[in-house]
């Protein structure tokens, strides 16, 4: 709406050029000069022209001539041809139409018509530039008030009434208007979401699986011969002073069949945050907090006994599985660089579990640089320091003396290569350092634990979770004292409260391969093989029996002479399509490999989950085959056979079957 100081200056603008309008054609008329005399309609009663001098005005009428062959005659000469139109079809100008008329009527000579088009176009022309001064003018006024400028408009009619029915038509127009703005701008819309949803991505998983472990007969199940150092580590010291009670420690199952139902949920998001920074989110379910796992056990509180309250249709946990920030860049234009920093997917490149399962996720920060060299051949190095454990504030909590922070990395790097051997056949490997820190258990300094409370300085050098299969020795240094408790633990007999650490430094060198035939696309053949050396296994020391911290497990027999190993292989075929390639109805796959892992050639606690159990000191083949029952569901079934390689007789089958779909 106008204000009124608008309305005024709109109509004293209207007036102004109404009255510059009136009074146009007498200023016009004051600056023209005197007009000849009309010419008599014959021109044989004309009377003779002076002559032009030379050097007159354009302007002035040429001399008439006397003689009367040269008169214009008043009436058309009918033997003449006829006039011609100055026009050859009628034009929307009415004006050039009657121009036309007369020149066909004879009435205007073609040079006349022509004179005519002229000077209306002079006069159009003037009038133009006349109201394009005025409108400069206009501006210029608006320019120096601030005011907004007066626009003349021909066409504006002034109402002082607005009917409802044109009031609704532009409404209706001005939101045509700002809804075709906010979709070409991505702000509003009707039925659109605002644009920072837009660059936020879902994804997930459900998954359903059945889990037989079944165990053959002749397994050791009587000597306490496979005792359970998570469970002593990650819950209070176990006492093993006579005045325990005879009770043994924590042991594993390893005769009685057990049929599980699992459930998986996985629900995360990636979100672009321009500028080639990216975050990832990701909920996953699970019976506890592992690293391993992400299966929650349907009616109990998990395998192994793991999570807290479970059955009886309890509610199951939701864990914070990943979350990172990811910068991509690119150096030049054949090579990229991807820095991670968060908890974030192993970046670095395996063809079997035997080192790293695939639920495994890394925690620091970590780089990615890949390079193209041609089509058929890249690289990349990959890199990272990762946190495993820090201590506590407070620890320990029941003294008032704090211990010294012990902390655990592992630092690792990674070089790898993909190449084209032919159009049908590629080839990818990769090798690998691993270099973990302070993962060992060390032995504590002396002192006499008065209680399950009491702790050592090196407690935090147990790992808080393991599977099974790596080698333990004790990490508690306590001193045999003379008498009773507080005091004394009658020489070593009585209040025994001990923690385990693993027994060897893990420093590895592995080699991870894979070789894909393509001949039969989209079925795929893939040859795949892994290696893994721990170069920070001491032979010696694990043999050497008589040091106060002997190894206590994967000896022959239980008590004999030390028989773990430093190595861990993998050889396996896949054919059809890769299972995590799956995307639509009727895409299979079958795979069958033979895995080799002794004791201490991988951290056990975070190797394959499944296979024999979990952990590591196992050795057999597996068989799997999938199915993909639609773009997004799948089946699949596995079997594993698994013996243990040191230490006493072990050994496991394993039947998998689950269904999962993805969105």
């Amino acid at each position: 709406m106008l204000t009124p100081n608008q309305v005024w200056r709109r109509t004293y603008a209207c007036l102004t050029a109404s009255l510059l309008a009136a009074l146009q054609p007498s200023l016009m008329f004051a600056a023209e000069p005197d007009l000849p005399a009309p010419l008599p309609l014959l021109a044989e009663n004309a009377p003779p022209a002076p002559a032009a001098a030379t050097g007159t005005s354009p302007s002035t009428p040429a001399p008439i001539s006397a003689d009367p062959a040269e008169a214009v005659p008043v009436l058309p000469d009918p033997n003449a041809a006829p006039p011609q139109p100055i026009l050859n079809t009628p034009s929307q100008n009415v004006t050039l139409n009657l121009i036309n008329r007369l020149v066909q009527k004879g009435i205007l000579t073609h040079g006349e018509a022509s004179d005519l088009i002229k000077g209306a176009e002079e006069d159009a022309a003037f009038a133009k530039a006349q109201a394009q001064a005025l409108a400069e003018t206009q501006a210029a006024v608006a320019a120096q008030t601030a005011m907004p400028p007066v626009q003349p408009d021909a066409e504006e009619v002034r109402v002082t009434y607005i009917p409802e029915s044109v009031k609704a038509q532009i409404r209706d127009q001005l939101r045509t208007e700002v809804f075709e703005q906010a979709r070409a701008q991505h702000w509003a819309a009707p039925g659109s979401v605002p644009e920072w949803t837009q660059r936020i991505k879902m994804f997930g998983d459900v998954r359903m699986m059945y889990q037989g472990f079944n165990y053959p007969t002749g397994n050791d199940n009587t000597t306490g011969a496979f005792p359970n150092f998570n469970a002593i580590n990650s819950g209070q010291p176990f006492n093993f002073g006579v005045d325990n009670l005879g009770l043994i420690p924590p042991q594993l199952n390893v005769d009685k069949s057990r049929d599980t139902y699992l459930l998986r949920m996985r629900l995360g998001f990636d979100i672009d945050l321009e500028d080639g920074f990216t975050a990832g989110i990701r909920f996953a379910s699970g019976s506890s907090n592992t690293p391993v796992s992400t299966n929650q056990a349907m009616a109990a509180a998990g395998p192994g006994g793991q999570g807290g309250q479970g059955g009886n249709f309890s509610k199951y946990e939701l864990w914070l599985d990943r979350a990172f920030i990811k910068y991509e860049a690119s150096l030049t234009a054949d090579t990229d660089v991807a820095v991670f920093l968060g908890r974030f997917d192993n970046l670095f490149m395996t063809s079997s579990e035997i080192m790293w399962d695939e639920d495994v996720a890394l925690d620091g920060a970590a780089f990615k640089l890949k390079s193209t060299w041609n089509p058929g051949f890249k690289t990349w190095l990959s890199g990272g320091a990762f946190a495993v454990f820090n201590s506590a504030l407070n620890f320990p909590d029941n003294s008032t003396t704090k211990g010294q922070s012990y902390d655990k990395y592992l630092f690792a790097a990674q070089f790898g290569v993909e190449f084209k051997i032919t159009d049908d056949i590629e080839g990818k490997m990769s090798l690998a350092y691993y270099d973990w820190e302070n993962i060992e258990g060390r032995f504590s300094s002396p002192f006499v634990p008065a209680s399950v409370n009491d702790n050592g300085d090196t407690d935090n050098s147990r790992p808080l979770f393991a599977q099974k299969g790596n080698t333990y020795r004790k990490i508690r240094n306590i001193t045999p004292t003379a008498g009773a408790s507080p005091g004394g633990n009658l020489n070593g007999t009585v209040a025994q409260f001990q923690y385990f650490g693993l027994a060897t430094k893990f420093r590895q060198i592995a080699w991870a391969g894979r070789l894909d035939f393509n001949h039969l696309r989209p079925l795929q053949v893939s040859l795949l093989g892994e290696f893994v050396k721990n170069v920070g296994l001491d032979q010696t020391a694990m043999q050497n029996l008589n040091r106060a911290d002997p190894v206590v497990n994967n000896r022959s027999g239980g008590t004999g002479n030390w028989e773990g190993g430093d190595t861990a292989w993998y050889m396996g075929v896949n054919v059809g399509k890769p299972y995590t390639l799956f995307n639509e109805r009727g895409n299979w796959n079958m795979g069958i490999g033979y895995r080799y892992v002794e004791s201490d050639a991988v951290v056990d606690g975070f190797t394959d989950s499944n296979f024999g159990g979990g952990g590591t000191n196992m050795k057999g083949y597996t068989i799997s085959a999938a199915m993909a029952l639609s773009k997004a569901t799948a089946i699949r079934l596995s079997y594993m056979a698994a013996a243990q390689i040191a230490g006493p007789t072990l050994r496991s089958d394993v039947l998998m079957f689950d269904l999962t779909a993805k969105f």
